[in-house]
């Protein structure tokens, strides 16, 4: 699949989580990092766009460890949360 229909596929996925709360941090997160990201990076947020919407958002905002697999760049990016749009 070519990048452009990859990071198409990828930002459907990361706004259609199930709860607003999830879409608003995950798709959030994805619209202002994405274009930013390496392929390694790219291949990370996919396989965590596997993980359940609340241990992602638990782990992001620091209210459970984090699994060793997902610390790195992209969870401290997720972390800073300036991403998150407030009204």
């Amino acid at each position: 699949m070519d990048h452009d229909t990859r990071l198409k596929r990828l930002r459907f996925r990361a706004w259609h989580r199930g709860t607003r709360e999830a879409d608003l941090m995950i798709g959030g997160f994805f619209d202002a990092h994405a274009v930013a990201f390496d392929a390694a990076e790219l291949d990370l947020f996919e396989a965590l766009l596997e993980e359940q919407d609340v241990d992602i958002m638990a782990w992001a905002m620091g209210v459970q460890p984090c699994p060793d697999r997902w610390v790195g760049v992209v969870m401290a990016r997720m972390r800073a949360m300036d991403f998150v749009p407030l009204p």
